[in-house]
């Protein structure tokens, strides 16, 4: 079981990672939004390090918060596999500005993503949530974000 648990935590590092690459290049091919891709990338990968640092920390002992993270290991291996291809696809060509917006939208509703940000906005159930929350109480909200800029920009 405590395999299966870190398999399913590192998925999920994985899944915050390749989320990250991904506004990586499209803060590169997109300059006029460079700075909300910066900050997309920037939270992606300070999620990566909260789950990393909670499972270094807490999940050996069992005090992992799963509800951070999906509890569908096949649905995370997916995500990456699709989120993998995607990367691969616009390293050698970007997308059009409008479909990077969308394919990010899209993908802040994929498994691991959304269960994320349920838990940052829910009430904290125990002491040990309430701390991840505060870590990370400004870096949610992705999709709302993001469709926000969509329209100040007319996408």
């Amino acid at each position: 079981m405590i395999e299966q648990n870190f398999s399913l935590i590192d998925e999920s590092i994985q899944l915050e990672l390749n989320v990250a690459e991904l506004y990586r290049i499209f803060q590169a091919a997109f300059p006029q939004d460079a700075d909300l891709w910066r900050e997309l990338y920037r939270e992606e990968k300070n999620h990566a390090a909260l789950i990393r640092s909670a499972r270094d920390s807490f999940a050996t002992r069992g005090n992992f918060p799963y509800d951070l993270i999906s509890d569908s290991i096949e649905d995370l291996v997916k995500d990456n596999a699709k989120l993998t291809t995607l990367i691969t696809r616009y390293r050698k060509k970007a997308p059009s500005r409008k479909e990077a917006f969308r394919k990010a939208v899209e993908v802040e509703k994929l498994a691991g993503e959304s269960h994320y940000k349920k838990f940052m906005g829910r009430k904290p159930k125990t002491r040990l949530d309430s701390v991840f929350q505060q870590l990370n109480m400004d870096d949610n909200a992705h999709a709302d974000r993001i469709t926000a800029y969509m329209e100040e920009q007319g996408l």
